[in-house]
């Protein structure tokens, strides 16, 4: 992303934070290849990502998957913070004169002290009996194996502080259906593991090639020959 342009989107990060206040954190990636990182955000206590920070896995599959061909925008699904919470995230592609995607502008909504206001006022209105036979009809999810999996057809983007954490994450989301052992995998089995990788974007990111031969217990160059025979 230019500088200029860069620039004039912090600054709406950084007002959109005020002008949302606290429950809204407002994030600014910059999808260059040499960072693909947060360029800017307000309210990162939501999540707990700072400038730096690598992009998210949604960023990485959206480059591969390119749903900026035919929408501006993306609005309402999942993200989950480290701690298990799960949060309400919209992002805007901003696209160069070409309409490749240079960078993202997401908003995470956190809800949990409306779903603690809700608990309370349900609290005064009925009686302790009542609520124990009757458990809330809206309480506030918490990430789980099945959300994961990405049921219902639902994006589900998870929040990672430095690559390596992120590279790792995305490569056992990939394996974890697994029985045999990673490095024990025949060749085909290999190139299918690899195909998921690059579907979420995982060759995105710098290092991507060696992280994933070290797991396969082969050479970064068997990596990029498998690569290169899945596009053909």
């Amino acid at each position: 992303m230019s500088p200029d342009l860069l620039q004039q989107y912090s600054i709406i990060v950084n007002f959109l934070g005020k002008a949302l206040g606290q429950d809204y954190e407002i994030v600014l990636q910059d999808l260059a290849p040499d960072r693909s990182q947060i360029a800017a955000i307000s309210n990162g206590h939501i999540s707990g990502q700072k400038i730096g920070s690598p992009v998210t896995d949604t960023a990485l599959q959206m480059l591969a998957s390119k749903p900026y061909r035919e929408n501006d925008f993306l609005c309402n699904y999942r993200s989950v913070t480290e701690d298990g919470s799960v949060l309400r995230s919209s992002t805007m592609f901003i696209k160069d004169e070409d309409g490749a995607p240079i960078g993202l502008l997401s908003i995470n909504f956190d809800d949990t002290r409306y779903i603690e206001l809700y608990k309370k006022l349900f609290s005064i209105i009925h009686p302790k009996p009542f609520l124990e036979e009757n458990p809330l009809p809206f309480q506030k999810p918490r990430h789980t194996a099945a959300m994961a999996s990405g049921q219902a057809g639902s994006i589900t983007e998870n929040f990672s502080m430095d690559i390596p954490s992120l590279m790792q994450k995305m490569f056992e989301d990939a394996t974890v259906s697994l029985i045999t052992p990673v490095n024990r995998l025949n060749q085909q089995e290999k190139k299918e593991i690899i195909q998921k990788l690059s579907d979420k974007g995982l060759f995105q990111l710098k290092g991507a090639i060696s992280f994933v031969a070290k797991h396969f217990s082969c050479s970064s160059a068997t990596i990029y020959r498998y690569l290169s025979e899945l596009s053909n």
